[in-house]
């Protein structure tokens, strides 16, 4: 990074340093809705999404999870019940994500397994080979450097670990790509309003999917990042996309 890198912010670009702020400021906004908002941004489907991540992950007792970009817990909630005697620590950048991830229900039936962290993504505050999981939903895209945040998954996981990210991303399709942006641009700021009086927020959020890169390439960024069998699985015809690498 020099003084004047710049990335994108939703559609506009941005000084580097500045991302990390303004996305946490989103974050901050939209804490107290968030999974009310995923329940209607997707239909409900982030559910299912999340489950079939779930499925091929296949949680094993004992192990542990690092979930970065976590804050609402649902995804670690789903590892821990699924592999007993598991640990979890979700990581945010965003403390009031992780202060509703903590009112939930599921927090405090797991509290002995669970651990709660204000960090971020390029720099994670944990040794190297820590964690026998990595995952991350509907987070890498928000971050400002998405390479580094991949190297740090690969630092912090131990051989034989894995990584795992479910995020948005592109329908193969012209056609339905077309139709999904219709849908996108024109309703979902518009929820946003209505349900947390936050349209502003909710048009970042759908302009940040556009600028993720596609599957292939998003895949090939993994493996420059040091993983090996690196593959990946549509979703809802690649609306969102599981992908997965292991540090061998």
């Amino acid at each position: 990074m020099t003084e004047n890198s710049t990335t994108h912010f939703g559609f506009q670009t941005v000084p580097e340093t500045e991302k990390a702020g303004m996305v946490h400021g989103v974050f901050t906004r939209v804490a107290s809705r968030y999974d009310i908002m995923n329940d209607l941004m997707s239909g409900g489907l982030h559910r299912v999404w999340k489950d079939a991540m779930m499925d091929w992950l296949a949680p094993r007792p004992g192990q542990k999870l690092l979930d970065v970009a976590g804050g609402t817990g649902d995804v670690s909630f789903r590892f821990l019940k699924r592999a007993p005697g598991a640990q979890a620590t979700v990581l945010d950048m965003t403390e009031s994500m992780l202060v509703s991830g903590r009112q939930r229900a599921e927090a405090d039936s797991m509290a002995d397994r669970l651990d709660w962290v204000v960090g971020d993504a390029m720099a994670l505050p944990f040794a190297d080979n820590s964690f026998d999981v990595y995952t991350i939903s509907f987070g890498i895209r928000n971050v400002t450097r998405v390479a580094d945040a991949l190297r740090e998954a690969y630092r912090v996981l131990r051989p034989g670990g894995r990584l795992m990210v479910l995020e948005f991303s592109q329908i193969p399709n012209d056609l339905l790509q077309w139709a999904y942006d219709r849908y996108s641009f024109n309703v979902i700021p518009a929820m946003g309003q209505v349900v947390a009086n936050d349209r502003e927020s909710y048009q970042y959020l759908v302009e940040s999917i556009r600028k993720f890169p596609d599957q292939e390439s998003f895949a090939t960024m993994i493996r420059q990042a040091g993983f090996d069998q690196v593959k990946y699985r549509n979703l809802s015809m690649g609306i969102a996309a599981l992908h997965s690498g292991w540090k061998i």
